[in-house]
Formats: C-alpha cells, sequence, structure tokens
C-alpha cells in the first residue's frame, strides 16, 4: 500500500545500508545513469536554479484573503515522499528508461509491477486499467504546496505523459473532482484508440 511513511522508511534503510546520503545514492544509481541533468534532491535548500513555474497558497486572516508564493520552500519535511524537484523531460525520461528495461533487471521490474490485485499499487507505481480503450498504464502522480507531477506510461516506456501543474492550494475551493475529470480525459486523449510514439 502507498504511504509516504514508507518512503522514509527506505530513505533510512538506503542510508543505513550504504552508508551515504540518499541524496548521493539517487545521483549514483539513477540520475547520472538516465541523464536525468535537471532533477535534484534538495534537502533543506530552499533555491530553485533557472526557470521554473510558480506555487501559490491563499488564505485568510483577519478577514483578508491572502495569497502567498510557496515556490521556495524547505521540501524536508516531506522527506522520500516528495522532496525532489525535476522537469517534465526528465519525467519522461525516468518512466520509460525505468519501463524500459534500464534501471532494474527484468526480475525486479516485474516484481515491481505486480499490483495488489484490490489497491493497483506495485512497488513505488500504481498500475491501472484506465479504461477498456487505454489499457494497461503505469502511473505515479506526487505532489506539494501548490504544485504537481503528472506521470504515466505505457507498461514498455513506449508512449508517456508527464505535464506540471502549478495552482494556488486552498483547501476550501478543493478542484479535486474537475482535476480527476480533466486528468482522465487527458489520459484517455494519450493512451486510447491505439496511440503510439506519443512521449
Amino acid at each position: 500500500m502507498h504511504s509516504n511513511t514508507n518512503y522514509v522508511l527506505v530513505r533510512l534503510l538506503i542510508e543505513k545500508v550504504t552508508g551515504r546520503p540518499l541524496a548521493e545514492e539517487m545521483r549514483r544509481r539513477v540520475l547520472e545513469p538516465l541523464g536525468l541533468t535537471d532533477t535534484v534532491v534538495p534537502g533543506t535548500d530552499t533555491e530553485i536554479a533557472g526557470p521554473h513555474a510558480h506555487a501559490y497558497y491563499r488564505y485568510e486572516e483577519d478577514g483578508q484573503e491572502k495569497t502567498v508564493d510557496v515556490t521556495r520552500q524547505n521540501p524536508s519535511w516531506i522527506a522520500t515522499g516528495g522532496d525532489m524537484i525535476s522537469t517534465t523531460e526528465d519525467l519522461h525520461t525516468f518512466i520509460s528508461g525505468l519501463l524500459g528495461g534500464r534501471l532494474l533487471p527484468a526480475p525486479l521490474l516485474a516484481e515491481m509491477l505486480d499490483a495488489h490485485p484490490k489497491i493497483g499499487y506495485g512497488l513505488g507505481v500504481f498500475v491501472q486499467d484506465a479504461d477498456p480503450e487505454c489499457g494497461t498504464i503505469i502511473t505515479h502522480n506526487g505532489g506539494i504546496s501548490g504544485s504537481a507531477a503528472l506521470m504515466y506510461s505505457t507498461p514498455d516506456g513506449g508512449t508517456t505523459l508527464t505535464a506540471s501543474l502549478t495552482y494556488v492550494d486552498d483547501a476550501a475551493m478543493s478542484q479535486a473532482e474537475a482535476f480527476q475529470k480533466a486528468t482522465q480525459r487527458l489520459v484517455t486523449e494519450i493512451f486510447g484508440g491505439g496511440s503510439a510514439d506519443r512521449g
């Protein structure tokens, strides 16, 4: 079952077994082999290199609505559950490389994609049948205050959909239902109807 706590435990295990920080192991085992030059594990650093979208949070204080830019934040609070910064191009390269067999031996990749039948979660990814038209889709989306990323792929990594979203985070004005509907339409457009090679 998916849980951010499990990712924190994995981080502690990696650092205990290797004797090295997670950021170093990520660079050595994932980022460098796949050439993910625009992906970083920032730790407590609040700076973001290069051009980037901005994220916002809206709240009420003393009867007045205020909106603040929350782009630069210390992402270590979410730990291994989401403290990486990347680009849509690197997300495409990552999911294509992972599912194309460039990171894991075939038996480990097969185990990763062996999803629980009731919840559709494997080891770090969701394996879902979006609808009969789309077939099996491998996905794992994520987000942090005011921004999110989408990552979908066919099981062979040949067709992918990656996207970056920026929005005003506001619990009182949830866009969850509309977002889910829009995402499903996008997934159907990309993966349905025999589409091919739309990276």
